[in-house]
């Protein structure tokens, strides 16, 4: 058991699912910044040669992983697979009464209500703080967290934030990072989906589509992440930095959220309808296949 609310020192990090794009980004980082990682994953195959890395060390269950550490983050795909590494008898919770519980995935307003309530049952501080970024930012330390939870846990987390991320935004009580992950993901899926279907009318009314791209640069209506997923399209790179699967799956969530809170919001359900179509031929492609559409499904 830890009493980290009491002392300033982080014995140790535990990352759940330290073997996935994300997770494995943050436990390099959080090492290399000299916080002690204790990791796992549900696939302990995925852990690859984490244990061979100086600061981090393998375990083969949840509750041994977070013995002794005073942050326990989780970053898994979906509310149940978040829920699944924290309760039962081998899971995070089991072990780690009185830690600070770092929530960093993609969950939804509902999955992150449902870890708090799981956080009061258990004795853990829960800290909502999902991130904005991929893969890459993941490996690089340059994540922006949005963090949400009580104000005098944010000193203790600083190390830890300022080791993955490049900034971090506080935006209250805890439950506000993901809404505000929710409403960015709405817009990553409408730019993504509009910039596809920008180059298929584009194609369709014979144009060669990388003259859209042409047409906005370094003007008003230029975005940097509508040039990147649109370069991906135009040269038929779909090597994932965010899995298509995922990126329905956040579209889910944001529908989801609107429903539960009363907005009007027809093109993102539009939207969500087509990312999870798609999503079921390419999966495990980027977001950017959406260039694709069904047709070709």
């Amino acid at each position: 058991m830890s009493d980290s609310h009491e002392t300033d020192t982080v014995r140790a990090v535990a990352v759940l699912g330290a073997g996935g794009t994300m997770g494995r980004g943050i436990a390099r980082n959080a090492a290399v910044a000299e916080l002690p990682v204790h990791a796992w994953n549900r696939t302990p195959a995925k852990l690859g040669d984490l244990a061979e890395e100086n600061g981090i060390e393998t375990f083969a269950t949840a509750r041994e992983a977070v013995v002794d550490a005073d942050l326990v983050v989780t970053m898994l795909s979906d509310a149940e697979a978040t829920l699944a590494a924290m309760s039962g008898p081998d899971g995070g919770a089991a072990g780690s009464e009185g830690a600070i519980w770092v929530q960093m995935g993609t969950i939804g307003v509902a999955g992150s209500e449902r870890c708090a309530a799981l956080a009061r049952d258990r004795g853990l501080l829960y800290i909502d703080a999902p991130v904005l970024g991929t893969k890459v930012p993941a490996e690089e330390g340059t994540l922006i967290v949005l963090a949400s939870g009580p104000e005098g846990s944010r000193e203790r987390l600083e190390p830890f934030f300022d080791a993955v991320g490049r900034r971090t935004i506080w935006l209250g009580e805890a439950g506000q990072g993901s809404r505000l992950k929710v409403v960015v993901n709405s817009w990553i899926c409408a730019v993504t989906e509009g910039t596809a279907e920008m180059f298929r009318l584009a194609r369709a009314l014979g144009l060669e589509p990388h003259l859209v791209l042409d047409a906005i640069e370094d003007g008003p209506l230029e975005a940097p992440y509508m040039r990147m997923k649109g370069e991906m399209m135009l040269k038929g790179d779909y090597t994932p930095s965010f899995r298509l699967a995922l990126g329905a799956k956040d579209a889910a969530l944001a529908v989801a959220a609107g429903a539960e809170a009363g907005a009007e919001i027809p093109m993102i359900e539009a939207i969500a309808t087509q990312m999870a179509a798609v999503a079921a031929a390419y999966p495990d492609e980027d977001l950017a296949a959406l260039f694709r559409g069904t047709a070709d499904a």
